[in-house]
């Protein structure tokens, strides 16, 4: 089977803060200047804070609510709140597509105090839905987190193991039906991987996108469906409640409280985690990217941050600036080359 991680064709690089600046002839004094503003700002991204906080701040969720991206959002808005970074949150939902129905929104948003959640599903969905919105359309803040992704099935399903599941799908074809997130997504992925792993002709794969995790769970619970795939964190509550069974999680290690093996154990030579992040719109001013930077840093210095993180199940994998640039340039490349092994694009 390719391996997820294999040499993949050239994805349009991300430009960076420095060479914005200099593309807007900002010049080398300028760019100094902003290095300076930068250093003089540690204390406040390590969670110092000290600046004014923000008079009014919207966090989009481009997903409808339930899934990921809306209890990111909303843990953040909490997270800000509590932690006195802004006098006002207002969080939003803009479901669509994979998330590129907001990357639209926000190619056209013109305030600066504005915050958008996205990730690996919204790198995905940019490729299979050929969105004339992409990431470069945005101002790469951070990476936030990293989660597991679970393969689960209903509790009355007679699929015990991933093997079960993954011999049913191997006699059966598009009999067996997998419910996920947008097409293209983390979620979609992993089905077309553990599709490959077990030669499973990706025409056979009878994957059924849904725009939010609580619209897959809804299908789950109902019987509507064989199985699902989602982050470990949508589904915990009906596996700790007996509702669904796991069979696998997605990681390289097992997920505590979780009675499941990872699929390397399992004998799939898969491994594959989602993450998530915070964008702010194209075109904004150097000030407000430095605000925005910050205000993003301060609040996951926060104790109130840390706490969600660690109630819904999160691993911490913060990374800010041209590093984060940097990371979106390597996703894009190692994404568009698997959506091309798993038959997800030509």
């Amino acid at each position: 089977m390719p391996s997820p991680t294999a040499p993949r064709p050239t994805a349009r690089p991300l430009r960076s803060r420095a060479l914005r600046a200099a593309l807007a002839g900002a010049g080398a004094a300028a760019l100094l200047a902003t290095a300076a503003c930068a250093s003089g700002t540690s204390g406040a991204a390590s969670g110092g804070g000290g600046a004014d906080p923000v008079n009014r701040l919207e966090v989009m969720a481009p997903a409808d609510p339930g899934g990921g991206w809306d209890q990111t959002a909303r843990a953040m808005g909490a997270a800000i709140e509590e932690d006195g970074l802004a006098r006002s949150v207002q969080v939003t939902n803009v479901g669509g597509a994979g998330g590129t129905v907001g990357l639209a929104e926000l190619k056209n948003e013109r305030s600066e105090d504005f915050l958008m959640v996205m990730g690996l599903v919204m790198v995905g969905a940019v490729e299979t839905n050929q969105s004339q919105a992409t990431l470069e359309d945005t101002t790469p803040l951070a990476r936030l987190t990293t989660e597991d992704e679970i393969v689960v099935v209903p509790a009355a399903s007679p699929y015990r193991t991933i093997d079960d599941l993954v011999a049913a799908m191997r006699s059966e074809g598009r009999g067996v039906s997998i419910a996920g997130g947008s097409a293209g997504g983390t979620d979609n992925i992993l089905a077309g991987l553990i599709a490959q792993a077990a030669d499973v002709p990706a025409t056979d794969l009878n994957y059924i996108a849904y725009s939010g995790g609580g619209e897959s769970l809804a299908a789950l619970l109902g019987g509507q469906v064989s199985a699902g795939i989602s982050g470990v964190g949508e589904y915990a509550e009906q596996v700790e409640a007996g509702e669904l069974r796991a069979l696998a999680v997605s990681g390289a290690e097992r997920v505590d409280g979780v009675d499941a093996p990872t699929l390397e154990e399992a004998g799939y030579d898969i491994e594959l985690s989602n993450w998530r992040g915070v964008v702010a719109p194209p075109g904004i001013s150097d000030e407000a990217e430095e605000r925005l930077e910050t205000l993003v840093a301060d609040m996951h210095g926060s104790q109130a941050w840390t706490d969600l993180v660690a109630t819904n199940g999160w691993t911490d994998a913060y990374l800010s600036g041209e590093e984060f640039e940097a990371f979106l340039d390597d996703e894009q490349e190692r994404i568009s080359g698997v959506l091309q092994e798993i038959g997800l694009t030509s």
